[in-house]
């Protein structure tokens, strides 16, 4: 999930206090912006160096939340052992590489650069579930044919209940338009106007930039529970993607990743999504501001402090599809960018079938590409319809099949 979802603040400060077991509206106030302490930390039962950041409020014409830097930052459980976090770039992350275990009840310490304090309530491990199947299947969502991903799961103990997603999606990029050759400026020996340029075909100087892979991760609040259900099993769309998105146009990977909560912390994912508007977009007219989680200043109870303290077991799963597999047979989605095709004719005569000089200015410019032709009549494209390098990379992920 992105840092942003939780931290874009505007004028407007929203308080939304969360109770365990509560299901009523909570009570909105609002006031003026205030500086307040925003932490983000899931701690799961993946052996790993577990990651805490932590920032600062900002206002909405501001561009970015501002790290917290300079604390100190620990973990306990009630056998008491402690795990340290040192900083990390923008991350507190874990000295040691460790696990939550069953049973165990850990707590969250901060102690500020400016010596203030402040701990979370204690949390358990949650029921251990694991992704079943993870399936994409051709659907149509509000009139939009496209590609519907669901993950399943099932607890037998009935008691997972609270489920958050989170995704990241890799997929193969195949500029329609690329070549071989690169049409460069020839500059005059003596600078003059455009029409003292020429130009050659060269070898184009980087060849992987046929194909490349882009990478996104989810930025949405993806929930759903099972509490009024007779049985605690789970089929829910993760992702849909609409057969006119060029992401799924040749290959395309997902890594879901399904996070067990409590009901607290559910809870505070739910309310936070409520108040991020539709589509859980932190950019959204309803804008959240602050609301209190289970993090608490241990010396001024009435301090503000955002953010919950969440230890998750988690499960992931990863899939592949190629667009002919769902769409066999069926056009490829339109590419990222409107890839129309200009043609120029290299001279400089005063006349409408000459456009030297717009030649020259796009390849000054950058904005054009060599497609195909030869002197003096060129094809040119806009650069990312033969260069995937420009807004994607052409190294294949260590995972792709």
């Amino acid at each position: 999930m992105k840092k942003t979802i939780f931290y874009r603040l505007s004028f407007l400060l929203i308080s939304c206090l969360l109770a365990v077991g509560c299901t009523e509206q909570y009570a909105i106030q609002t006031n003026t912006f205030e500086d307040a302490l925003v932490v983000e930390a899931t701690i799961t039962n993946e052996l790993k160096h577990q990651k805490i950041r932590i920032s600062r409020t900002f206002k909405f014409e501001d561009e970015a939340p501002i790290f917290e830097s300079g604390a100190n930052v620990y973990m306990t459980d009630d056998t008491g052992q402690n795990y340290e976090f040192v900083q990390d770039s923008e991350n507190y992350v874990s000295v040691n590489a460790f696990q939550a275990e069953p049973g165990k009840t850990y707590r969250l310490n901060i102690t500020t650069a400016d010596g203030k304090s402040y701990h979370s309530d204690g949390q358990k491990l949650t029921t251990v579930n694991e992704i079943q199947d993870l399936t994409a299947s051709v659907a149509t969502k509000d009139g939009q044919r496209g590609v519907q991903i669901n993950a399943s799961s099932f607890d037998p103990s009935n008691t997972s209940k609270f489920y958050r997603y989170e995704y990241e999606e890799t997929y193969k990029i195949v500029t329609p338009a690329w070549s071989d050759l690169n049409l460069v400026l020839i500059p005059p020996p003596i600078p003059g106007p455009h029409s003292s340029y020429g130009v050659e075909l060269v070898p184009r100087p980087n060849l992987d930039s046929k194909i490349c892979y882009g990478t996104k991760a989810s930025d949405d609040i993806i929930l759903t529970d099972t509490n009024d259900k007779g049985e605690d099993r789970v089929d829910y769309t993760v992702r849909f993607i609409s057969n006119q998105n060029y992401i799924i146009s040749h290959r395309y990977s997902i890594l879901v990743r399904q996070y067990v909560q409590n009901l607290a912390a559910y809870t505070y994912y739910k309310t936070l999504k409520q108040l991020a508007g539709s589509g859980g977009n932190i950019f959204s007219q309803n804008q959240p501001g602050f609301f209190y989680g289970n993090i608490k200043s241990a010396t001024n109870p009435d301090e503000k402090v955002i953010g919950f303290f969440d230890v998750s077991s988690v499960s992931s799963k990863r899939i592949f599809f190629n667009y002919s597999d769902l769409f066999p047979g069926e056009p490829l989605p339109p590419y990222v960018v409107e890839c129309n095709i200009q043609n120029f004719n290299f001279c400089f005569a005063p006349t409408n079938e000459c456009s030297g000089g717009a030649l020259v200015s796009g390849l000054l410019m950058n904005s054009f590409l060599y497609f195909s032709g030869s002197h003096p009549l060129y094809s040119m494209v806009a650069p990312e319809c033969g260069d995937c390098t420009r807004f994607a990379s052409n190294v294949i992920p260590p995972f792709w099949e």
